[in-house]
């Protein structure tokens, strides 16, 4: 049985790699924590697109956060251990682990990672592709077999 996706156009030839990377972020949803932002930044002059990713990650040190780049998938794990020698009485702020990520199109860079006042702000770089034009010459001979 054929399976049929939006990028199964015959028009659309290579972009079997682009099918299995929506396929890789729908399966990265999660849970919704922690929750985050995605904005562009304005350019500065001729500087390249700037996006950044925020997330609200409140209670986390640096040493507690874990950010990796594999496959062109950015992942940000946290990790908090419960503090045994604090006696709650009411506990409502709960330490947890999350993992988020973030699948990357060719040509996206990470560029740095900041954390202030509990967010945690990811800056990524949009290189520009080299435009790239090119003659394809025909050739003389035929490829055609006669079938006699």
């Amino acid at each position: 049985m054929t399976r049929v996706t939006a990028l199964s156009h015959p028009l659309l030839l290579g972009f079997e790699e682009i099918e299995r990377l929506i396929g890789r972020a729908a399966k990265g949803g999660g849970d919704g924590y922690p929750p985050y932002n995605i904005e562009r930044i304005p350019r500065d002059g001729d500087a390249s697109e700037l996006l950044r990713i925020t997330l609200a990650v409140a209670g986390f040190t640096r040493d507690q956060l874990d950010i990796t780049l594999e496959d062109k998938q950015l992942t940000v794990r946290g990790k908090q251990q419960d503090d045994k020698e604090r006696d709650y009485l009411y506990r409502g702020i709960a330490s947890r682990q999350f993992s988020r990520t973030f699948v990357l199109a060719d040509g996206i860079e990470v560029k740095s990672a900041d954390l202030t006042n509990g967010l945690l702000a990811i800056d990524l770089q949009r290189l520009e592709p080299d435009r790239l034009v090119r003659r394809i010459e025909i050739g003389a001979t035929s490829r055609i077999k006669s079938l006699a």
